[in-house]
């Protein structure tokens, strides 16, 4: 399984759920009773659905106790989302966001959460594929975009999966099952947030290529690589200079597919 940063799930889900919860409205989370997100890590969408909820309960789970470590407010255990440490049938919605993409077998956890629900089971997962970015400064999205190719093809689960997710709810046995999108459109513009300005900055270091090598040199060259992340220092050079200036502005969409399946009568 793929593992993340705490900083780096705070500021890829940052927003995300602020102006609107509606794509969320075939989980019914008003009339649930007991929820488990699993791969919850920092709990961003924990939260949204204790939120949500209207007397009921919400467990996260997620494996890396590190991540679990920023969700201590919330009600957690460490597990395991493709062997959870729960009986049959004790959720009545089982849910996961960006969790699926990131596991060599996500069938395995799907099949898994429906073992747990006696309801519904429902996954938020993206398209990394399908990711658009505008910005102010012209080398940043065909740069964008082609360290994106390097990287999904050195990348060693399918992190495109997004639309797809469907297939593997049927494959568990799912009934009812249904897919939208929702677009999370992340900006970036004055004043810039410190979450911002940290990003920004390790553009023009390269630091945010280079903790990937590794996934970039499976799938280019090293020589490849060292060009790559040098076009891209210098690219965030620039675009530390028009924040400095106050007038750079980005603006990110990366597609999420929510699904919804039902378990069958019986299990």
């Amino acid at each position: 399984m793929r593992e993340f940063s705490a900083d780096y799930l705070r500021y890829t889900r940052e927003g995300m759920w602020a102006d609107s919860r509606e794509a969320l409205s075939d989980l019914d989370l008003p009339n649930r009773e007991r929820v488990l997100d699993a791969g919850c890590g920092t709990g961003e969408l924990t939260r949204v659905i204790a939120e949500e909820l209207d007397g009921g309960a919400v467990v996260g789970l997620d494996a890396d106790p590190g991540l679990l470590a920023h969700a201590r407010d919330l009600p957690v255990v460490a597990g395991d989302a493709t062997r959870l440490p729960f009986r049959d049938g004790v959720f009545d919605l089982v849910v996961c966001q960006a969790l699926l993409i990131n596991l060599p077998d996500p069938g395995r956890a799907v099949r898994d959460f429906r073992r747990v629900s006696s309801d519904l089971v429902a996954a938020v997962e993206p398209d990394n594929a399908a990711v658009t970015i505008e910005s102010t400064v012209g080398s940043e999205p065909p740069l964008e975009a082609r360290a994106r190719r390097a990287y999904l093809s050195g990348v060693d689960t399918d992190v495109t999966l997004g639309a797809d997710a469907g297939d593997l709810f049927e494959a568990a046995g799912l009934r009812d099952v249904r897919t939208h999108r929702y677009d999370h459109v992340r900006v970036v513009e004055p004043p810039y947030s410190e979450d911002a300005l940290a990003a920004a900055r390790r553009k023009a270091t390269g630091a945010a290529l280079e903790d990937d090598r590794a996934t970039f040199t499976a799938a280019i060259s090293d020589e490849a690589f060292d060009d790559l992340r040098s076009e891209w220092r210098a690219m965030g050079r620039d675009v530390v200079a028009a924040m400095q200036e106050g007038d750079y502005r980005r603006e990110e969409t990366v597609p999420f597919y929510v699904t919804v399946g039902r378990v069958p009568d019986g299990g």
